[in-house]
């Protein structure tokens, strides 16, 4: 899950990190300096099928370096179903998340850095993984797998926005929709999800996260339904 500290460190990425990047796709892709689209922005491009890797599966990490949430829509819709979520809720926050590069490489060389690091699309922490993974059918997997299985990643995402939404009270204050609240919870934690449900106002960084889900829904919507 995502903090505003970490995005802005993702803007200034260590030496270390770079070097790694830039050896694994030396002449493909974007240069090392190139920033990814930030995830509070609608693309004004038009709706495509996302290209697929050459093995055919389209949320395989590219061969050089692009990420596309889009991309995992199949997968979105397949374990937020089997979640009980929504698709539309759980691709948003893929889109919210989508805020640094998500090359396996690159992940790995920050995470050297700063070992509290998130893996994966969704941005998980290894605590949130190695709990949400307990008597699940990923039981087997590993933190570290998640950079390079996006479809891991998404599948443990939807398990955890799923063990948020069955914590939510019954009753709660008008103003935040059960979409809001699990996704206020997958950025800011259950302990501020229920305090958010039971009236609490949202700090600034939450607050930033909510308004970049709602920024994201449209494109969500369509990346589901195609």
């Amino acid at each position: 899950m995502a903090t505003a500290r970490a995005r802005r460190r993702w803007w200034v990425l260590p030496g270390a990190a770079v070097a790694v990047w830039a050896l694994v796709h030396t002449g493909h892709g974007p240069a090392p300096g190139a920033a990814p689209r930030p995830s509070g922005t609608t693309s004004s491009a038009p709706d495509v099928t996302p290209s697929a890797t050459p093995d055919g599966d389209p949320t395989a990490p590219r061969p050089d370096g692009a990420y596309d949430p889009a991309d995992s829509a199949a997968a979105v819709r397949t374990y937020a179903t089997a979640a009980g979520v929504h698709p539309r809720l759980l691709m948003a926050i893929l889109y919210n998340e989508a805020y640094k590069p998500h090359d396996p490489a690159l992940e790995r060389a920050w995470q050297r850095y700063k070992p509290d690091a998130a893996f994966g699309i969704a941005n998980m922490h290894r605590a949130a993984f190695d709990e949400v993974k307990r008597g699940r059918d990923f039981a087997d997997r590993k933190w570290e797998e998640l950079p390079d299985d996006r479809k891991l990643a998404v599948e443990a995402a939807a398990w955890y926005l799923h063990d948020l939404d069955r914590r939510l009270p019954a009753q709660r204050p008008a103003g935040y929709s059960r979409d809001d609240l699990l996704a206020l919870g997958y950025n800011a934690g259950a302990g501020n999800m229920l305090a958010f449900a039971h009236g609490t106002a949202p700090g600034a960084q939450a607050r930033s996260y909510l308004d970049r889900l709602h920024a994201n829904w449209a494109q969500a919507g369509r990346a589901v339904a195609r």
